[in-house]
């Protein structure tokens, strides 16, 4: 299992690198790893361990996602046509909850996938509770009566260190189509995401 329902920062710290560009995240006050050598001399890291290091980051910014769906979402991307690293971002950015994360539905990534499996998002108009549901283009989500209400996503809407990207086309505060399916330059990563390592580690 590698699901991060908590201790989210951990990643941030291992990393040293505020990976989801929030506020609060302690890299904006500590830039050093975790633990008592945590500020000892970083050592010269191998051409596996920056794979390996791309792929947490990656995995890593899309909540909780298992290894095994990751692993199996490159696969899907290897069998498409095209640059296997392009598509495997699209293929991330087209699940349910990455969409209400981006339409402002949801504060952080992890709540945008709470929002879902609680039945607070509608697609096409029909209820869905599936995080990992694979949007297509021009398909509509939208919030459901109660969620219009949720303390949490009118917070989230009033955020202003986010915006909505282009590929999400916004219909008033409570709806959102998605237009296209995003390549790597137009996803707003808060650090630089390296797909191209990410199919290197998988492709050893």
């Amino acid at each position: 299992m590698t699901k991060r329902t908590r201790a989210k920062h951990k990643l941030d710290r291992r990393m040293g690198e505020n990976i989801w560009g929030r506020p609060n995240s302690p890299v904006n006050k500590r830039s050093y790893g975790p633990g008592q050598h945590g500020q000892r001399r970083k050592s010269k890291v191998s051409d596996y361990g920056l794979q390996l290091r791309a792929k947490q980051k990656l995995k890593g910014y899309y909540g909780d996602v298992t290894e095994k769906q990751f692993k199996a979402t490159y696969l899907a991307a290897s069998r498409m046509k095209g640059d296997t690293g392009q598509n495997l971002i699209g293929l991330l950015e087209q699940r349910l909850d990455m969409v209400v994360y981006r339409a402002k539905f949801a504060p952080t990534v992890f709540s945008a996938r709470q929002v879902v499996n609680h039945g607070h998002i509608l697609v096409n108009g029909v209820k869905c509770n599936i995080p990992s549901r694979r949007i297509q283009v021009g398909d509509v989500i939208s919030l459901g009566n109660k969620a219009k209400e949720m303390a949490l996503i009118i917070e989230a809407q009033s955020l202003p260190e986010r915006e909505i990207p282009d590929y999400v086309s916004t219909d008033g505060n409570d709806k959102v189509t998605f237009t296209r399916v995003p390549t790597l330059d137009e996803v707003p990563y808060p650090v630089r995401m390296e797909p191209n390592l990410v199919v290197e580690f998988y492709s050893r």
